[in-house]
């Protein structure tokens, strides 16, 4: 039986795993795919060996080792009971490049979807990524360069966000980007002016950006009564635990959706948006938004030592330029967010050029669709014939 394994260690890099599981079915529908990840991945059809950890940075990472080894105990098992013909190691660097150390002693093929930011901190882990990955696919159009000249086989091969957004106006869920069909299908008034509120998929983020976005919507309806809020929460996160700002939040009016970030961009005028995949389908989208972010102060202060670049948003770095505002620790605040969202609103030439400068992103990730390209990657790796193409998803 044609076996792959799948590894990702939080919540984008699962909703990868799950777009490509879905593909490598529909090209070998017979296949079994095992390995790391969450609800959506397990939807997909995937073996869940171990759930995801959600952790990040020093202070975040200590309440998640014992979760953590417990689940890199499980993926190396796996690797030597049932030799998959290729590992996929998604992001997750200081979990994946051990394993993938693992699979490589057994002689096994390992594909690096999702490349590490190398390019920002420890440059060195090009040199391991070097010595574990057969392949790499970068999401990112300059990472290809980076691991060509390094030596290490390379292909860029878009961006899931651009392929979801594709098929969500193809299934007709982005409706000609109609927002008064996409506000009424989500329960929001077809007229009113709506602000999406994003705060990640780590806990962390979201205990550190609930309080934030609280106090932020009460200024809002102070400001601009008449607006309306959505806040989609990602599927892996336990709602119970952030009950407490979740039924603050809804008190004052906003919509809480689980899942459907897509959706509650598309039908939003403006967003604000932590760091992270989100910032991505703003972007594509054209929905102009605020970057936020906070980490524990250790974590912080770590990273001001280590990290070498300029932006923390992907539009940012894609662009190389400050196309939109990120507002870090204490400038992640409701006051400093207020005034950044009155200039998007209020200064027509500053959100033209914001705008514009999105489309110019979209250009590079358009017709690509990467979770198809990594599953025609992944067999070519193990020598396999294509058995299946298109399917249920339209794709051909």
């Amino acid at each position: 039986m044609k076996t792959v394994m799948i590894v990702a260690g939080e919540s984008s890099g699962e909703w990868y795993g799950s777009l490509l599981a879905g593909e490598l079915k529909r090209f070998w529908p017979g296949i079994r795919v095992l390995g790391i990840g969450g609800s959506r991945m397990r939807e997909a059809g995937v073996e869940i060996l171990a759930g995801i950890s959600s952790a990040f940075g020093i202070a975040e990472l200590l309440p998640s080792l014992r979760k953590i080894r417990e689940s890199f105990r499980l993926a190396v098992k796996a690797i030597t009971e049932t030799r998959p013909e290729v590992v996929v190691l998604i992001d997750f660097p200081d979990f994946n490049f051990r394993l993938g150390r693992v699979a490589k002693r057994y002689g096994l093929k390992v594909l690096y979807y999702v490349s590490p930011q190398v390019w920002a901190w420890r440059k060195g882990r090009i040199r391991v990524m070097g010595e574990i990955a057969d392949r790499v696919a970068v999401l990112l159009p300059f990472e290809e360069e980076m691991y060509r000249k390094a030596g290490i086989p390379s292909e860029f091969v878009g961006h899931p966000a651009m392929e979801e957004i594709e098929e969500a106006r193809k299934a007709g869920d982005l409706p000609d980007s109609d927002k008064p069909v996409m506000r009424r299908k989500l329960g929001l008034a077809a007229g009113q002016p709506v602000v999406a509120l994003l705060p990640g998929s780590r806990p962390h983020e979201l205990r550190t950006l609930m309080p934030v976005f609280l106090d932020l919507v009460k200024q809002i309806k102070a400001e601009l009564p008449e607006s309306g809020f959505v806040m989609p929460i990602a599927p892996n996160i336990d709602v119970e635990k952030f009950r407490r700002y979740i039924d603050a939040l809804t008190l004052e009016g906003v919509l809480i959706v689980k899942g459907n970030s897509i959706e509650c961009l598309a039908c939003s005028d403006l967003a604000v948006i932590a760091s992270g995949t989100a910032t991505l389908q703003a972007t594509l989208l054209g929905v102009p938004f605020v970057v936020v972010y906070k980490v524990s102060p250790v974590t912080y202060l770590i990273g001001r030592v280590f990290v070498s670049v300029r932006h923390i948003s992907l539009v940012n770095i894609i662009s190389d330029s400050g196309v939109v505002r990120e507002l870090i620790q204490r400038h992640a605040n409701a006051q400093d967010i207020m005034q950044e969202l009155r200039r998007i609103l209020f200064d027509e030439q500053y959100r033209l050029g914001m705008t514009s400068s999105f489309e110019k992103v979209r250009r590079i990730f358009a017709g690509k669709r990467p979770s198809r390209r990594v599953a025609e990657m992944i067999g070519e790796m193990a020598g396999w014939e294509l058995q299946k193409v298109g399917g249920p998803s339209g794709r051909d």
